[in-house]
């Protein structure tokens, strides 16, 4: 029996070497989309848009909606996907105070409304366009609260929301976070017990569950620099409350590899090619 040929200009995505099997023995199944997005080719959402507009084979056949599909199932992707994939944009921008990440709530904008050209850069030296399509599914990789400031990504691309925001993410998030203690405001740092500081990077909890360990020491006497690898709601604010200090000023400097640097507050760039998180 022939191998089927794969379309004209398909990216061949290579095969493990081994699968893995189910309880009964036989070969273990997940489904396409999932598959895709493990494989880092793109969101699960737009694997079954890709699927839809027919972009997809599974061992040269055309891959169908919901499809299950073994480890070791070739998949191809068609020129198309890769060129759709190359117009996505990724947008940094400073995110200032009283802008909320997401949608709009409670009478406060979203970020997305400052990405329009006036506010972009002048020192963005991407070669990219601006134009309205580059707003549509523009979406915040990790949300900043509506008092923070700072590094907020925003994105087209579902791999770059996986690689940030997904379930299995490991991206480091860097704040530089202003802090009193009781009626303590200047030098915080001289009067806040070690012990608490020590709670800080590692013991507390929010929700109900145990925090993965954080960098946390002092950057300057009345401001603290936490690195984070996850990001519940509010949750420098919240842990900082649990040992009795108060957050006046919260600023992400850093996403990964990709730092805030001198971005002004309420301006925008690309991400440049070069840039990987």
């Amino acid at each position: 029996m022939t191998v089927p040929t794969p379309p004209s200009g398909a990216r061949r995505i290579p095969k493990p070497a081994l699968a893995s099997t189910s309880a009964d023995g036989g070969p273990a199944t997940i489904r396409l989309n999932k598959r895709m997005a493990e494989l880092g080719l793109c969101s699960r959402r737009e694997a079954d848009d890709w699927i839809a507009r027919g972009w997809v084979r599974v061992d040269g056949q055309p891959a169908v909606m919901g499809q299950p599909v073994a480890a070791h199932a070739r998949i191809e992707v068609a020129r198309e996907a890769e060129q759709y994939q190359r117009q996505q944009v990724t947008i940094l921008i400073n995110k200032p105070v009283g802008y909320v990440s997401g949608q709009a709530e409670d009478g406060h904008e979203p970020a997305v409304v400052l990405v329009q050209p006036q506010n972009r850069w002048r020192e963005c030296n991407s070669r990219m366009r601006w134009g309205h399509e580059q707003l549509r599914g523009l979406a915040p990789a990790g949300r900043l609260d509506i008092d923070s400031i700072g590094l907020l990504v925003l994105t087209q691309d579902g791999r770059v929301a996986r690689q940030l925001i997904g379930e299995d993410s490991e991206i480091e998030k860097e704040y530089l976070v202003r802090v009193s203690y009781g009626d303590e405001t200047v030098n915080v740092q001289a009067v806040f017990p070690p012990e608490k500081l020590a709670l800080l990077r590692h013991g507390l909890s929010l929700d109900g569950e145990p925090l993965k360990p954080a960098r946390v020491e002092w950057q300057n006497p009345e401001q603290l620099r936490f690195v984070l690898k996850e990001g519940k709601k509010r949750q420098i604010r919240r842990m900082c409350e649990q040992v009795g200090l108060f957050v006046t000023g919260l600023k992400r400097v850093r996403i990964g590899m990709v730092n805030l640097g001198h971005l002004p507050v309420g301006q925008w760039r690309y991400l440049a090619p070069h840039e990987r998180f």
